[in-house]
């Protein structure tokens, strides 16, 4: 249990790993990522408040608690609408503020003081042979916002960088060869640099200008596949 000053809860669902943490002046106390069911079916429904509840007992209880973090996506659809839902009802419920945090910046910024000079080129595996990308600096500044393209298109950025990024994130270990190819750099799969974790939500939550709950919303940068369904089946007059 933590004893000390004011904690962040930090959550994020954009990918298929739910990741929970708590902070305590910028230490961690609480860490958790559940992996999705075999198959890759995200947890996030059954997963998140389980996870929250252990963060919250950690941490010392939701009075300790000043702040909440939550990863705005790009990402899963499902995982986003859940995560951001409940970090809403949290922030509304305790009164607490509420700070959107940019998945693919916390995703960047995990990658820690490795190789400072270099850009970091966060990608979330987006299905539909896309990725969810952006361009950061060593600092976590944005270089190039979020966007959704295929993996040729997404590694045409590198041209544009004064230096070979750093490629993290599910998307990059999907497209490797790709990304590879145009010069950067993939760490090994297994390297916790392609994992979200929520630690870097609380951070970046403590310096991001929270909002009202109710004016948090995801980003999603497409149509979730069932909206796409809905205007191909009109197209087709149902057929």
């Amino acid at each position: 249990m933590a004893s000390g000053g004011a904690c962040v809860l930090g959550l994020d669902t954009a990918t298929p790993h739910v990741s929970v943490a708590a902070t305590e002046d910028g230490a961690v106390i609480f860490e958790e990522s559940i992996a999705p069911e075999p198959g890759g079916r995200p947890r996030a429904a059954t997963a998140l408040m389980p996870a929250v509840g252990r963060a919250i007992a950690r941490a010392g209880g939701w009075g300790r608690v000043e702040r909440i973090g939550i990863g705005v996506g790009p990402g899963s659809f499902t995982g986003l609408r859940i995560g951001v839902a409940t970090a809403r009802a949290l922030a509304q419920g305790l009164s607490r503020p509420l700070a959107p945090v940019m998945t693919l910046r916390a995703l960047a910024v995990g990658v820690g003081a490795r190789d400072p000079e270099r850009p970091r080129l966060a990608l979330i595996d987006a299905r539909r042979a896309q990725v969810f990308a952006a361009v950061y600096d060593a600092d976590g500044m944005e270089l190039r916002p979020p966007f959704v393209a295929g993996p040729e298109e997404a590694a045409a950025v590198i041209d544009e960088l004064a230096a070979a990024p750093l490629a993290v994130g599910d998307g990059s270990i999907r497209f490797r060869h790709t990304f590879e190819a145009a010069g950067a750099e993939v760490p090994d799969d297994g390297d916790e640099a392609h994992r979200l974790w929520a630690r870097q939500v609380c951070a970046l939550a403590e310096s991001t200008g929270a909002t009202r709950p109710e004016a948090v919303e995801p980003i999603y940068l497409r149509p979730p596949d069932a909206e796409l369904w809905r205007e191909r089946q009109r197209a087709t007059g149902g057929a």
